[in-house]
């Protein structure tokens, strides 16, 4: 395995961390890290049902998050991590920021913006192109969403913070 696809790894794990954190506030186990210079500059998870703002997608709240902590909205050298693939919406605050690189886990096959459906990040009609890495940790990332989804259509979607215990590895099971 090379050096590049274990960093990868590493700060996936890291946005693992911060999907399942979510899991605990009821919301979609999604989470996202900004890193620059090989440092997490900002880290969030969803926040949408919490804040009842559709615009609480972790990786918005992970550039803000960023940017506060640079003092700059530019940030040209960062590389957002993402468990999910970004959608439409993050994906264009992507490209504003002008991120270098875009990594994520699961692919989103009804919004994702980075190959699947469309591919934001690298139209070269914008005037900014990110390189986009997917797959990374894929198959972690997708089962927590499908556990999160099952254990939501088993008991409601007002209980699914109540009934889900994270357990050791990043598994979410039905208790």
């Amino acid at each position: 395995m090379d050096s590049e696809r274990v960093r990868h790894e590493i700060f996936m794990r890291i946005a693992i961390e911060e999907a399942l954190t979510a899991v605990a506030a009821g919301e979609v186990p999604v989470g996202s890290l900004v890193v620059i210079g090989g440092s997490v500059k900002g880290r969030r998870h969803n926040l949408r049902e919490s804040l009842n703002d559709p615009t609480a997608h972790a990786e918005i709240l992970a550039l803000r998050e960023a940017a506060a902590s640079t003092g700059r909205w530019l940030l040209e050298e960062s590389i957002v991590y993402s468990t999910l693939e970004p959608c439409p919406m993050c994906a264009a605050a992507m490209v504003q920021a002008r991120v270098r690189q875009i990594v994520f886990g699961a692919r989103d096959l009804h919004w994702g913006a980075c190959g699947t459906l469309y591919d934001i990040p690298r139209d070269k009609r914008l005037n900014h192109q990110c390189i986009v890495t997917g797959g990374i940790l894929a198959e972690e990332c997708a089962k927590m969403l499908r556990e999160f989804f099952q254990a939501r259509r088993i008991k409601g979607r007002e209980q699914v913070g109540e009934m889900a215990e994270l357990v050791e590895g990043g598994r979410l099971e039905i208790v």
